[in-house]
């Protein structure tokens, strides 16, 4: 019996933190065995908004290398680069006639990014159409290569939900085509928020590099941002959900995910200590869980990961061409 397909990716933007590994990256590597793994690099989508073109190139190749060092194996799985793959972007089109405006104005990244407030007000609206486009082009990507599963950070469930509505709308409009891909969402990935606001999820765009633990980060730097994160004042350890303990709440969900325990466990290790303690440990830990990653990187080199996009470019050029073809005929257009 063949194995089911998993697609997923992540932008070349901003620096991958440690929320984008155990939230995603690290979840592809764990299920890389079971499935027919499918890893982008989406530079297509990074253009959404304004980039340097040859920080896009860098960041391109580094996405690629964090994905191995990560534990992605290239020889199990496929991890290419968006724009190698001209179909994605077609069939974002044929997708896009059946698109309804509405569905892509309540994207809450689109409003988030734009201005757009739910009430219909707006604070500014100069933005580009591929940013409202861009759950279409996310469609694009999934169903090209029937996807069974797309593994995502929580905040991106909303798209993968336009996604299945476009393809049940696609079938029943013309024939059976498409895929209808299902969601998994990592419980870990939920739990990391920023260092500096608690309350909001950790984010690569986040204006502070505080606000996150970056994958590449020197370990001087990874215990100045754990040390300096935002606690409180009560300086008493224990897990609950009191939203001034958020603060608090996420080191501590940190440190049981890369020590795999529980929050509560760690909370009970340390309620006789102060959070200067638990910061200084967490540090440790962390510079210690990241260090393989870093290791790796920097032994791959540049040509290793262009010599992996050629290979994919030429596996899933035939696929894309393949179901492109047959959602073209159906819609009458071959």
């Amino acid at each position: 019996m063949s194995k089911q397909t998993f697609f997923s990716g992540v932008q070349p933007s901003g620096n991958l933190h440690l929320g984008n590994y155990l939230g995603a990256i690290k979840n592809w590597a764990d299920i890389q065995e079971e499935y027919n793994a499918i890893c982008c690099v989406v530079n297509l989508h990074a253009i959404t908004v304004p980039q340097d073109p040859e920080e896009l190139k860098r960041k391109t190749i580094e996405v690629a290398k964090l994905y191995i060092a990560s534990g992605l194996d290239p020889e199990k799985v496929t991890i290419f680069r968006q724009s190698d793959v001209p179909q994605h972007a077609e069939l974002m089109w044929l997708l896009n006639t059946i698109t309804k405006t509405g569905e892509l104005f309540k994207m809450t990244q689109f409003k988030d990014k734009s201005g757009i407030q739910s009430n219909g007000a707006t604070e500014k609206i100069s933005v580009g159409a591929g940013l409202l486009n861009y759950p279409v082009l996310m469609a694009a990507d999934i169903l090209i290569y029937d996807a069974n599963l797309v593994p995502v950070g929580e905040d991106q469930t909303q798209h993968i939900e336009i996604t299945r509505t476009l393809a049940r709308r696609f079938n029943k409009k013309f024939e059976e085509v498409f895929t209808i891909p299902d969601i998994y969402t990592s419980p870990a990935g939920k739990k990391i928020m920023s260092l500096t606001e608690p309350l909001k999820k950790m984010s690569k765009s986040a204006e502070s590099a505080n606000s996150r633990i970056e994958l590449l980060d020197e370990p001087d730097v990874i215990r100045k941002k754990i040390m300096k994160a935002t606690t409180d004042g009560e300086n008493k350890i224990y897990y609950n959900d009191e939203p001034e303990k958020a603060g608090l709440k996420n080191l501590l969900n940190i440190f049981s995910i890369i020590t795999d325990s529980t929050p509560e466990q760690i909370a009970e290790d340390y309620k006789d200590k102060g959070y200067g303690d638990l910061k200084k440990d967490l540090a440790d830990v962390l510079v210690e869980y990241l260090k393989p990653i870093q290791e790796k990187f920097n032994l791959i080199t540049d040509e290793e990961v262009l010599n992996i996009f050629a290979k994919s470019k030429n596996e899933l050029l035939p696929l894309a061409e393949k179901k492109l073809a047959i959602a073209k005929e159906a819609i009458g257009l071959e």
